[in-house]
């Protein structure tokens, strides 16, 4: 038994609502491997949530699996439900699963997970146990098979019955969908099929998503922790439950995700296996209160906050402005802070011939800076974008939206690294670079920067 003064507060509904653990990847299920211990300690900490969960998701890659052998294969998953996971009431604690890369691998081991597994049978043609919906009062979770042999193995995923199931299921207050692969690149890890969904479904399987008013995609297989948002969808990924790698090594650690749902939105925790929360989250994005926008004008300097953003709070800028005409390829600041003697450690503007929106973030003295891409914008048209810088979701959190929409969608970039350890200088320059009037200078026109 956990002691009451060794318990993790877990976070509550305000109100109606869910709380639930959401954790993936462990690849156990053999007594004495690499992954039980670090399974093991993770386990560890779930133990200590208080309330308990009052339903657990694991989004695939519970055993090491992988064998042509189905016995060896039985007796894995017989290990990790009886022995591994011996502590959870799954009667009065459900868990639901999705397939992984680990788990379904070929004929022989689907029919494996659905006989193990027994998940509900509602499904769509030929994938039943594979795929399926949950429906809780106002939660709809469906999980998607995002490797069924029958439509051509790893990275396929079936999008009908997807669409089908959400549009019958509207009237769901929150909606979560459930996959193994990611479906946009994490941390820097890419490939089509490998690392994520085929390339040639992200984009219609997103637009069912955002359609269909989805509150997020929760995923695991990049041995990370991260979240991102895409249209005003969000993309969670968590595979820290037990494999002993991380993608990379020194950023990512083991973990799980406790969260609660309400009419407010979501929020959560990442625990580490020391029980500490390492990262939150709250979502959606609250507006500013209007009386904090401030404007900055070009050739203003002084700073309007230095120091670090501390967790839980963030900082919004509202760019407005005309684009440059056409044929302005030549890097154009937008507003940069910097120190003397330095370079600066963050930057904004545009690049390029098609103007994109850009941000570069220098951590380190000597080491190169880290990019970040947004929108493109139109020559010679008028734009109006808000950009949010929002630590607490590490390298996601540099943020934009159009004025007119409210969903953000997050800055692409390779890194594994927030901004949540960037110190801010108490130098700032608007319309041009840290060297003058004529360096990078912003070749549109009105431009206006707000912050907030």
């Amino acid at each position: 038994m956990t002691s009451a003064n060794n318990s993790i507060p877990a976070l509550r509904p305000r109100g109606k609502g869910h709380q639930f653990l959401l954790y993936g990847d462990s690849c156990s299920g053999v007594p004495g491997g690499l992954h039980e211990k670090t399974f093991a300690s993770v386990n560890a900490v779930v133990q200590r949530l208080r309330p308990q969960p009052e339903f657990v998701l694991f989004p695939g890659d519970e055993i090491i699996g992988l064998t042509p052998d189905p016995d060896a294969l039985r007796a894995q998953w017989r290990y990790w439900l009886d022995t591994e996971m011996a502590w959870l009431d799954r009667a009065a604690i459900p868990m639901w699963h999705t397939t992984g890369n680990h788990t379904t691998y070929d004929l022989m081991s689907e029919a494996v997970f659905r006989a193990v597994l027994a998940l509900p049978k509602n499904g769509p043609p030929g994938q039943v146990g594979l795929s399926y919906f949950v429906r809780r009062g106002d939660l709809l979770m469906v999980f998607v098979n995002t490797l069924w042999s029958g439509l051509g193995g790893e990275g396929h995923v079936e999008l009908g019955w997807l669409e089908t199931t959400l549009r019958e299921h509207g009237d769901a207050r929150h909606k979560l969908v459930l996959g193994h692969h990611p479906v946009f690149p994490i941390n820097g890890y890419t490939g089509t099929y490998q690392r994520e969904i085929g390339h040639e479904y992200a984009r219609p399987f997103w637009d069912i998503l955002v359609n269909e008013n989805v509150l997020a995609y929760l995923c695991s297989h990049i041995l990370a922790f991260d979240v991102q948002a895409h249209r005003g969808v969000l993309q969670i990924c968590t595979a820290g439950a037990g494999t002993a790698h991380r993608m990379p090594e020194g950023v990512e650690y083991l973990h799980c995700i406790q969260a609660a749902l309400d009419e407010e939105g979501l929020r959560y925790q990442v625990l580490d296996t020391d029980g500490v929360v390492r990262e939150r989250m709250e979502w959606p994005l609250r507006d500013p209160d209007p009386a904090k926008w401030r404007e900055l004008r070009p050739g203003d300097v002084e700073a309007p906050f230095s120091g670090r953003v501390e967790s839980g709070r963030r900082i919004e800028l509202r760019l407005v402005g005309q684009s440059a005409a056409t044929d302005v390829a030549a890097v154009q600041t937008i507003f940069t802070a910097f120190a003397p003697g330095s370079i600066a450690p963050f930057w904004l503007g545009l690049r390029g011939p098609r103007q994109t929106l850009t941000a570069i973030v220098a951590r380190e003295p000597g080491r190169s800076p880290t990019y970040w891409f947004g929108p493109d914008l139109p020559a010679g048209e008028g734009f109006d974008i808000h950009v949010a810088i929002y630590p607490d979701m590490g390298p996601g959190g540099l943020l934009y939206r159009r004025h007119d929409s409210t969903r953000w969608s997050s800055f692409t970039s390779a890194t594994a690294r927030g901004l949540d350890q960037l110190a801010w200088p108490q130098q700032w320059a608007i319309g041009h670079g840290q060297g003058g009037s004529e360096d990078r200078a912003f070749r549109g026109a009105a431009l206006s920067l707000l912050i907030a």
